[in-house]
């Protein structure tokens, strides 16, 4: 048992124990951007919708008046929120990665940082286009969306980041 705990201090652990500490710094991460997302989509460029929930839920629980926007505006500050919430987001996940869970040293720094983030680029692209479908054609609310982009993601960026960017 304690050489299964010592694991969780090193970065020298068994495949399994990495993805779970690749989980728990990707619950982290994903908070970040999910906090900020909902600030911003909140308060900075509405996108929730106030009479569908989930959306409704957290447009009611903090008392805010949803502007009436166009669905392509919507689309569009789903797309604007997540790449801000990205910029944070990916700055807490590369430091908990590469201090926590990956060996770095397989690409030299710089490239190892344009790696991940090109990585990063890649899934959130393919995730939030994968929201704005759900949008499109399923016609999900922003929160339900936002966590099809999340699914995408993460199955991206593990693999992705495991083998092409850090040393495994």
């Amino acid at each position: 048992m304690r050489h299964i705990l010592a694991q969780f201090t090193r970065r020298e652990a068994h495949v399994s124990i990495q993805f779970i500490k690749y989980g728990i710094g990707g619950v982290i991460a994903t908070g970040t951007h999910l906090l900020i997302f909902f600030i911003l989509s909140l308060w900075v460029l509405p996108s929730l919708l106030p009479d569908k929930n989930p959306d409704a839920f957290l447009v009611q629980f903090f008392g805010v008046d949803m502007p009436d926007l166009a669905e392509s505006v919507r689309r569009l500050y789903f797309m604007i929120n997540n790449g801000i919430a990205f910029l944070f987001s990916n700055l807490v996940a590369y430091l908990i990665n590469f201090h926590w869970v990956f060996h770095p040293g397989r690409h030299r720094r710089h490239i190892e940082v344009i790696l991940f983030l090109i990585v990063s680029t890649v899934s959130l692209v393919i995730g939030v286009q994968f929201g704005v479908l759900l949008m499109r054609v399923f016609e999900t609310t922003t929160t339900v969306s936002q966590l099809g982009n999340i699914v995408a993601s993460v199955m991206i960026n593990f693999i992705c980041r495991k083998y092409i960017v850090f040393k495994g």
